[in-house]
């Protein structure tokens, strides 16, 4: 279940739970297929510039995304297939805040392909940081207060697999 809250917090989960979950709805039963979308070199060039210059401690990915994880959990890993809870928040490389959620509950397969390959890494209690090019989020498309073609911060606990 998806909370929708005033300010635009649980809004983008919701979006891209409607906009990936199109896609994503003729997979009945999910079937955990390896995601082979890769960002453009010139968005990992961009975001590896961003890394750098913030002097981020984070592990490059060969999908072109970056991540840092603080904890890793315990127990078993989420697949794509895996409905979790999780505590999260979205930021703009600037540091502005545009979404959050406590304890809000999903199928990864409905979502961005940079949470479907980042929140795997870690296990249940774990918490992790993904840096995201556009084309691991919302791509070209302006969503709201986030700028088209944005690379984006998420920050996130896994609570549970459920």
């Amino acid at each position: 279940m998806v909370q929708i809250l005033l300010k635009p917090t649980g809004l983008w989960l919701a979006i891209l739970s409607v906009l990936i979950g199109c896609q994503s709805a003729n997979q009945s039963p999910c079937e955990p297929t390896p995601i082979t979308t890769k960002a453009p070199s010139d968005e990992i060039a961009r975001l590896k510039q961003f890394i750098d210059s913030s002097r981020i401690a984070a592990t490059a990915d060969a999908r072109g995304f970056y991540y840092t994880i603080q904890a890793p959990g315990s127990g078993t890993k989420p697949t794509v297939c895996s409905n979790v809870s999780v505590n999260y928040e979205g930021r703009l490389t600037d540091g502005t805040s545009f979404d959050s959620g406590e304890d809000i509950s999903f199928g990864l397969n409905q979502l961005i392909v940079g949470w479907q390959e980042g929140i795997p890494l870690i296990a249940q209690g774990g918490r992790i940081t993904l840096y995201l090019p556009p084309s691991l989020a919302y791509g070209s498309q302006q969503q709201g207060e986030i700028p088209a073609n944005s690379i984006l911060i998420f920050q996130i606990d896994l609570l549970s697999i459920n």
